[in-house]
């Protein structure tokens, strides 16, 4: 008897395992693109460093807190630039913040469905605006209408008053820290509203289902559903804005007044920011001092920068830690 010829079959060989070379150059793409962005920014830290050396020197820490600016006779101090950077963002935030999580609620719980796209549209169309446009508007536009019917009521008003009224005193002209801050707020605002809709919108449906069932208003739905949620999103929407405030130049260029005069803390005066002086002179700035100077008013604002992130994140841990303790 003839042995039988079985019929080969392509499934019985043994499978070839997968090749593992997309990974392997995937993996090392991205490891070196990670790798690329860190030294760039060591790079950025590095080249301000040397460039402000010569101030970091002669003046040490106590560039920080004096506020003295005479460039013709090397003396130099960036506590008006901080001081503006600082208050001019945190206005931006006092008022960004409300209104983005209004229009945040509203796109997402109140609006008509055929009013949502166009009106989202419109308002992330208020990104696309070039700062120096809202820079302009602001100072030939705005700024009387801010003087007459804003700064104003506001010093008549609170004015009087023990302690906040200082804050309000000197003449309202327009220009300075309240409107820069104003401005900045318009700017930011499409940035952290677009961020806060979108998680708000990936909050579980039937969370909110759930909170409407047992009788919660659309407040207490926000408040105590999507926010504890989302606040992960929403924390990172705000530190986007206020980064992007934080670093913005020609807009709060045409209207901060550009002064390094600290006579008063006064919202309603004149002053200056971190970004607005270095548009105004760096063109200007002959070799030595004045030049370094500058240099370690970028090196500030770095710094400034990578606390105001570090400090959100780690709001953000201990926000994590407190519900894992619950």
């Amino acid at each position: 008897m003839s042995d039988t010829q079985l019929p080969s079959n392509s499934a019985s060989s043994p499978m070839r395992a997968p090749s593992r070379t997309g990974d392997i150059v995937f993996g090392s793409l991205a490891r070196g693109a990670a790798l690329i962005t860190l030294l760039l920014l060591g790079g950025i830290l590095v080249s301000l460093v040397v460039a402000a050396w010569p101030t970091l020197q002669k003046f040490g820490l106590s560039f920080i807190w004096t506020s003295e600016w005479d460039p013709p006779n090397d003396q130099f101090g960036a506590l008006i630039p901080i001081y503006g950077t600082l208050i001019t963002s945190v206005i931006a935030l006092v008022i960004a913040v409300p209104v983005s999580f209004g229009i945040a609620l509203f796109l997402t719980e109140l609006s008509p469905a055929w009013l949502r796209r166009p009106l989202g549209t419109a308002i992330e169309l208020l990104a696309a605006i070039p700062s120096i446009v809202y820079g302009m508007w602001g100072l030939l536009v705005f700024a009387p209408i801010f003087a007459t019917y804003v700064e104003t009521p506001l010093k008549t008003v609170l004015g009087p008053i023990p302690l906040i009224g200082a804050l309000f005193q000197g003449p309202a002209i327009g220009l300075g820290i309240l409107l820069a801050g104003f401005i900045l707020a318009i700017m930011i605002i499409p940035y952290i509203s677009s961020v806060m809709r979108d998680v708000f919108e990936v909050a579980p449906v039937l969370l909110k289902e759930s909170a409407y069932g047992i009788g919660c208003t659309t407040w207490e739905v926000m408040w105590n559903v999507v926010l504890p949620f989302t606040k992960s999103g929403v924390i990172g929407g705000v530190m986007l804005g206020l980064g992007r405030a934080l670093g913005e130049t020609m807009a709060v260029t045409f209207v901060i007044g550009n002064t390094n005069l600290l006579n008063n803390i006064s919202l309603l005066s004149p002053g200056n920011s971190i970004a607005s002086a270095l548009a105004n002179e760096f063109a200007e700035a002959g070799p030595g001092l004045h030049t370094a100077a500058l240099m370690e008013l970028g090196l500030i604002l770095f710094a400034i920068t990578f606390l105001v992130l570090s400090a959100s994140k780690l709001m953000l841990l201990r926000l994590e830690r407190a519900e894992g303790s619950k």
